[in-house]
């Protein structure tokens, strides 16, 4: 019998690590969004307005289950290229830097300047703070959350996460 392909192994590894993480990271970041909104600060504008695209307009219960759905696809896939650098990375303060590091740029490139050019929009920071801080804050929640989560390199083993395999 032949050994499993390592590439193979760390691809699987990778998957499950971003359904893991990926998954609580983006649950991390619901209370945040439900406490700013509370203050009535602009949140999910670009979640609200790409599920619009894909599905149109449907009535709330369905709206909420697609919302969440969307933000478990985004979490999962947004997650992979931090998990898999992170997983290269021994420290765990480091590896908690980097995930606020790369929360904060997916927030810049994704949420304040592709999407409101996508969307024909005035970017967030021509809309002032009160749009950028909830969605920055939300973002670093994410990517911290994704770097305390993320796996040493040490405790990766043959069925480990994200492994060094090369």
């Amino acid at each position: 019998m032949t050994s499993p392909n390592p590439r193979w192994i760390e691809l699987r590894a990778l998957a499950r690590d971003t359904l893991r993480s990926g998954t609580l990271a983006g649950l991390a970041m619901i209370p945040f969004a439900a406490l700013f909104r509370a203050f009535g600060l602009r949140i999910n504008e670009y979640g609200r307005k790409t599920l619009e695209l894909v599905v149109g307009d449907v009535a709330p219960p369905l709206h909420y289950v697609l919302t969440f759905a969307q933000h478990l696809l985004i979490s999962w896939f947004a997650a992979v290229p931090l998990l898999w650098l992170l997983g290269r990375i021994g420290d765990r303060r480091t590896r908690v830097l980097v995930g606020a590091a790369y929360g904060a740029a997916f927030y810049v490139v994704m949420n304040s300047l592709a999407l409101p050019f996508y969307f024909g929009d005035p970017t967030p920071w021509e809309l002032g703070a009160e749009t950028v801080y909830p969605s920055l804050t939300i973002h670093l929640v994410y990517g911290v959350v994704l770097g305390l989560l993320a796996r040493a390199p040490e405790r990766l083993g043959k069925r480990s996460v994200v492994g060094l395999v090369r």
